[in-house]
């Protein structure tokens, strides 16, 4: 039994990471760079949804509402003013970039006099519920984190297959050239994948607030999000999931099992093997390149 509520808590986390690995793979397929800013933009989505519940009042569900709609702004306008400039310099200039906005973000956040540098509690109405079934007890917390990740990879799911904006990305994301000559808005569209990977990005962290609070730093788990990117295939959509979930249940059996510090490297050893053994990672397509 007490393996299985490890599992349990596993999955949970293992659905934060993936939420943050889809923001990667996303970017990743629309524009061939990779975004370091996730876990930053995750953070913000959360000290969105605390400021409209604490300071403006907002019920709880308006204010989740109110925060994706926020930072899906905010991604949109984060790719017309600052990455769509550079786009077509080399790889490392955008990595870079990225990296630079989280720390922007987070030293921003920290600026504001009396949030920025305390720990916050996001108030919302399943706080410390508990659910027993049978011998099971079951943390309300994490049963809506999953639950959650479910419906939105289901939404997601439905928007890719039968959307024409969906369709569209994915033909972006195939081959940007061809499908601008198709008369597919390529630009747009990468400004919508922005807006939807920091949308996604907010719904991991009001997720992830009542079970860890509020602070500057919680961003620092997209360290551990690229690692189930890795995993599960940088290409796909799917595969973020997975590869979060792989990493989710791994850091927590080697927590209670495994000797005090393994946790903390537990993800990074399941990439090395990973690349060892499928460099791909689980759902990665071979790519093959004439020379």
């Amino acid at each position: 039994m007490q393996f299985i509520q490890l599992v349990i808590s596993g999955i949970a986390q293992g659905c934060i990471y993936g939420l943050i690995a889809l923001g990667f793979v996303l970017i990743y397929k629309a524009t061939e760079t990779v975004s370091f800013a996730q876990g930053e933009l995750m953070m913000l989505g959360a000290f969105c949804g605390l400021a409209a519940m604490t300071l403006f009042g907002f019920p709880f569900w308006l204010a989740v509402l109110g925060a994706i709609a926020v930072m899906a702004l905010f991604g949109v306008l984060l790719e017309l003013a600052v990455i769509r400039p550079i786009l077509g310099q080399p790889a490392f200039s955008i990595v870079m970039l990225t990296i630079g906005i989280g720390y922007v973000a987070r030293g921003l956040i920290t600026t504001i006099p009396g949030i920025g540098t305390e720990t916050h509690t996001l108030p919302v109405p399943y706080k410390d519920q508990v659910w027993n079934a049978g011998a099971l007890v079951l943390n309300a917390e994490q049963m809506v984190v999953i639950a959650s990740t479910a419906v939105l990879c289901a939404l997601l799911f439905a928007v890719f297959r039968y959307s024409k904006v969906g369709i569209a990305m994915q033909a972006t994301s195939q081959n940007q050239l061809a499908a601008y000559y198709m008369g597919i808005p390529v630009k747009r569209l990468n400004s919508l994948v922005w807006g939807l990977a920091a949308a996604v990005a907010a719904i991991a962290g009001l997720l992830l607030a009542p079970i860890t609070f509020v602070h500057a730093n919680m961003g620092f788990i997209g360290l551990k999000a690229f690692p189930a990117a890795v995993v599960g295939g940088f290409g796909s959509l799917p595969g973020a999931i997975v590869g979060g979930l792989v990493i989710g249940i791994v850091e927590s059996l080697s927590g209670f099992y495994l000797p005090e510090g393994f946790k903390d490297v537990a993800a990074y050893i399941v990439v090395l093997l990973m690349l060892m053994v499928k460099p791909n990672g689980l759902f990665g397509e071979k790519l093959r390149k004439k020379v």
